[in-house]
């Protein structure tokens, strides 16, 4: 058990011997500090959102309107954060949401976040579009928990290839992300007019897959009308240079004759993602693997009760962090219609906002039976590697533990929906 009191403490010690900890507690300062260390174009991919930035405002700002009312004498000398979902019991009532294209902050990417996550035994969603393949990141997890994330291709092969991979890294489940069949306007991308994928980066699962690579084969032999070629300049042939680097294999003369490395970015772009699925589609999946099918970018009570009609396993309430419709619902103001209209039938995540203990502990009290972490992570990951992921990560669970025992709670279960007032 990871006590926040021991963490606290540390700090303050160290900090009297002259030692102070290299990535501030305080996560508007992360922030600013991670920011200033990417790249402009990682920047726009990490923290821009979608439109005005609208719905990342009011991921915060609706955090913002709920208010703890601790509660006083009621013996909280020992606190447990410990949870369970999906049948694993976990030290803290959060996971790592999947992001991806990590390698855009630094060079161990996914690897250095499934180490930092493994060595607290928080659940680790493996990205879609990870710069590391999911076997590599499950190999170093060894038996702590982990989820795979999925973004339904255009292509049925590749969505059961990815769900059969998944299960035999030992994921614990799949979660389907709804809320990305299309890239939304995001304005801090658009305006460097900067996607990471066209280099190659982010596409990790698709170049060590199997069916992806028998695709690749095919378009090799049938190449047909490709997209027009832009011009040739500098940043062109950097981009050149950059996917033949992040293709698999060695040589990068061979790799670069080869004419796979641009082929693949070509296939990607076309297969990525398929704004045609209903939810007739789930059956496909549940055809394909015995894993629990967790749906994420849920918002409306009606979709909720749709998905315990089709048998699903799990709901994530989520915009994406704000990233895929500008305007909309925050997740926290969606979070009790949720609630609601499962009805305990199955776990239900909250992710895009959470930012510290209090919010955990809101999200919470308002029925959620855990929270996904997201930017805050990547920030640690960019100033520290799998040392700042872990970092970031005690800092939110003791954060959490001593706003829980301070409001007068001493487990999760005491988590309640008076604890607020709304």
């Amino acid at each position: 058990m990871h006590k926040a009191i021991d963490w606290q403490s540390k700090i303050y010690i160290n900090g009297f011997a002259g030692k102070k900890d290299t990535l501030s507690p305080d996560w508007n300062k992360l922030e600013a500090a991670a920011i200033q260390k990417m790249s402009p174009q990682a920047a726009g991919y990490i923290v821009g959102g979608a439109g005005n930035q609208d719905t990342v405002s009011s991921n915060r700002s609706g955090f913002g309107q709920c208010k703890i009312v601790p509660r006083m004498l009621r013996n909280v000398e020992q606190g447990d954060t410990s949870t369970e979902l999906f049948g694993q019991k976990t030290p803290s009532p959060f996971w790592l949401c999947p992001i991806g294209v990590l390698e855009m902050v630094h060079p161990e990417a996914d690897l250095a976040v499934a180490r930092a996550a493994a060595e607290l035994g928080i659940p680790y969603v493996f990205s879609n579009q990870a710069s590391v393949p999911m076997e590599t990141c499950g190999e170093a997890m060894g038996s702590s928990p982990r989820f795979f994330q999925l973004y339904w291709s255009k292509n049925r092969d590749l969505v059961a290839s990815f769900v059969q991979r998944a299960e035999a890294c030992g994921c614990s489940g799949i979660v389907l992300t709804l809320d990305t069949t299309l890239l939304g306007w995001r304005t801090m991308d658009l305006e460097l007019a900067y996607l990471p994928f066209l280099e190659g980066k982010g596409i990790a699962q698709y170049t060590s897959d199997p069916v992806f690579q028998k695709m690749l084969d095919e378009k090799m032999q049938n190449p047909g009308a490709g997209p027009a070629r832009p011009p040739l300049s500098l940043e062109l042939i950097k981009g050149l240079i950059s996917s033949v680097s992040r293709y698999p294999g060695k040589g990068f003369v061979r790799k670069l004759r080869s004419g796979r490395p641009m082929a693949a970015v070509q296939l990607f772009v076309q297969t990525y993602s398929n704004p045609a699925i209903t939810w007739e589609d789930l059956s496909f999946l549940r055809e394909h693997t015995k894993l629990p099918i967790i749906l994420k970018g849920i918002l409306h009570p009606d979709d909720a009760r749709k998905a315990l009609d089709y048998g699903v396993n799990g709901l994530v309430v989520s915009n994406h962090g704000g990233r895929q419709v500008d305007g909309s619902i925050s997740a926290i103001e969606a979070l009790p219609g949720i609630v609601a209209a499962v009805f305990k039938q199955v776990p239900v995540i909250l992710d895009s906002g959470i930012r510290g203990g209090a919010d955990v502990f809101k999200a919470l009290a308002l029925g959620a039976d855990a929270v996904g972490l997201g930017r805050p992570y990547v920030y640690g990951l960019t100033l520290g590697g799998q040392q700042g992921v872990h970092q970031v990560l005690r800092h939110l669970m003791s954060d959490f533990e001593l706003t829980m025992r301070l409001a007068g709670c001493r487990e999760i279960g005491e988590i309640k929906r008076e604890c607020l007032a709304l």
